[in-house]
């Protein structure tokens, strides 16, 4: 028989698909997190959850070695866990079930991030690399065309896959996104983006809805092109990094953190990059720290009386 516990697992997740809307990824890992918890624990009722169990629970996460790379289980890895504990209990205590008050469980503190962006030359490079490289017209305007979006919108590589012809009007300068969460978000195309876009639509022959889309025979079903996936699109950014002899690692994610990081540069107030980034929190955006303290170095030289 199956335990109240369970169950209650059961009824979160059914919550979270329809209520909440969340992504299939989101209720897949977070299925996995809690009954990860529940085998560990071995307990069949919300109220056997109770803080001791949870520091218990934590060490054990804490001491874990991944058999892969023979080190601890990272910080992230670990608050991805609790995260979904937390969320769950905080549930629990709305439907007025009695259990550990989710509020009881912090986060692992994480090291502060390194962002990984591209400067000028390196920019420069990377956009030009379809341009220079020996293939087919339509794959040169379609790869041109992807890079330049990015640079120019921020988008989330998942974004940017799912968008289609009708999402974008060449006419505007912007353009609404759903991004995580279904939260819609507008996003801003260059001169220079719509430009490429508009040349490589010019050029497709095929009936797919989608803006960026496979050109390999192959991959056509009915006349219809296939979308390109985000790992198709992580392999293309790639490709390009290496042909401008970009040594560091580049990812569709540089290239966002390459555009928040030139409109703060340029002046952007903070809070104006989260919400054109999407982020729910400031938090997240305060990773770009760096940028604004190089700003205030600036300001420090420029008004600051020499001595």
């Amino acid at each position: 028989m199956k335990s109240q516990l369970l169950e209650l697992i059961t009824q979160f997740l059914e919550y979270l698909e329809v209520e909440k809307n969340r992504s299939a990824l989101t209720i897949r890992n977070y299925d996995y997190s809690l009954h990860k918890f529940v085998r560990w624990a071995g307990i069949s009722k919300p109220n056997h959850i109770t803080a001791p169990l949870v520091h218990k629970y934590r060490l054990w996460l804490h001491r874990i070695v991944d058999p892969k790379t023979s080190e601890p289980l990272r910080t992230t890895t670990q608050n991805y866990h609790l995260i979904a504990l937390r969320s769950f209990l905080k549930w629990l205590a709305k439907q007025d079930i009695a259990t550990l008050a989710s509020e009881k469980i912090e986060l692992g503190r994480l090291p502060d991030r390194q962002v990984s962006f591209l400067e000028g030359n390196e920019l420069a490079r990377l956009l030009d690399a379809p341009l220079k490289l020996k293939m087919r017209e339509i794959l040169k305007m379609r790869d041109k065309a992807i890079l330049e979006v990015f640079f120019s919108t921020g988008l989330r590589v998942s974004e940017l896959s799912r968008l289609k012809m009708n999402d974008v009007n060449l006419s505007k300068e912007e353009f609404t996104v759903r991004g995580k969460g279904g939260k819609l978000r507008l996003v801003f195309l260059s001169e220079i983006a719509r430009a490429w876009i508009g040349r490589y639509i010019r050029i497709r022959r095929d009936m797919s809805p989608y803006l960026f889309v496979r050109h390999d025979f192959a991959e056509k079903r009915q006349g219809t092109a296939v979308p390109l996936t985000p790992r198709s699109i992580q392999r293309l950014i790639q490709k390009y990094a290496r042909a401008a002899g970009l040594t560091k690692p580049i990812t569709p994610h540089t290239l966002r953190h390459s555009y928040a990081t030139d409109l703060l540069l340029n002046g952007a107030d903070i809070r104006a990059v989260q919400t054109m980034l999407g982020h729910a929190s400031i938090t997240t955006t305060q990773i770009y720290t760096h940028i604004t303290n190089q700003r205030l170095r600036d300001v420090y030289k420029r008004y600051h009386s020499k001595h």
